[in-house]
């Protein structure tokens, strides 16, 4: 009814976020409604709002929405890899994060997405975002793709592994270590720390037991900053199990 009176503008944005009625719908699930707002021509389906720059595909990623997904990605005037203003998160990104796995395969199609677009606040690409929270179809999904860099580091100089190791992620380690184009024994650029170094310090056993596996990982490896090594690190923390694993090395220097 309010879209049949003259003047109405069906794409006016609010005050609060500037985002326009396709962007609320969009991110409110109504499927629907999106449908008859792209029906019109004096709708611009691909406007982002005015406070984090976010576009009505990047909202209805971030929450999954796939019917509304699909509708926005079949649109010729929707940027599919359009990055927000406030952390440069794409469509991609939003939907990695959240782990959504069947929008991540619907925004994978396009061949005018980038699927190893790091972000412009700390540099992390989706592989990065999935990894560190444990979404392990997404990253399955990322790492059989040969425009994904499996070993791209962050501003901070930390690689998927490096994160992942530091925040536990057994399987994805798993998965990340299987590949020959990533270094297990990669410094950060920030604290010249190890995947092992981070994986110590917060104690991750199953992490630290597959690291220490490889030959290709000095397990007495210190970092750059403070000179700590990965024993350092777990005993200073009061990981008992790691250090006695550590311990255990020839190669490790308890002193």
């Amino acid at each position: 009814m309010l879209l049949e009176q003259k003047d109405v503008n069906p794409d006016q944005p609010d005050t609060e976020y500037g985002r326009t009625p396709l962007s609320l719908a969009a991110v409110s699930e109504h499927e629907g409604i999106v449908k008859i707002l792209l029906e019109r021509k004096d709708v611009n389906p691909n406007q982002p709002d005015t406070k984090y720059g976010q576009t009505p595909l990047s909202l209805a990623a971030v929450s999954g929405y796939e019917g509304i997904v699909k509708m926005l990605l079949e649109r010729k005037d929707v940027n599919p890899d359009q990055p927000d203003t406030k952390y440069g998160w794409t469509p991609l990104s939003w939907a990695v994060e959240n782990g959504h796995e069947e929008v991540v395969k619907m925004l994978l199609k396009p061949k005018d997405v980038n699927p190893d677009h790091p972000d412009t606040c700390c540099g992390n690409t989706p592989l990065s975002l999935a990894a560190v929270r444990g979404h392990k179809g997404v990253v399955k999904m990322l790492l059989e793709r040969k425009d994904v860099n499996p070993d791209r580091a962050n501003y901070n100089g930390q690689t998927p592994l490096s994160w992942t190791a530091g925040n536990g992620r057994e399987e994805i380690v798993k998965m990340l270590l299987e590949r020959k184009d990533v270094n297990p024994d990669q410094p950060d650029a920030g604290d010249g720390r190890t995947p092992l170094s981070w994986a110590a310090k917060y104690g991750h056993e199953g992490v630290v037991k597959m690291l220490l596996e490889r030959k290709d990982v000095n397990p007495d490896q210190p970092d750059t900053k403070c000179g700590r090594t990965p024993l350092s690190w777990a005993a200073g923390n009061g990981h008992e199990g790691v250090v006695k694993m550590l311990l255990e090395r020839k190669e490790v220097n308890p002193d």
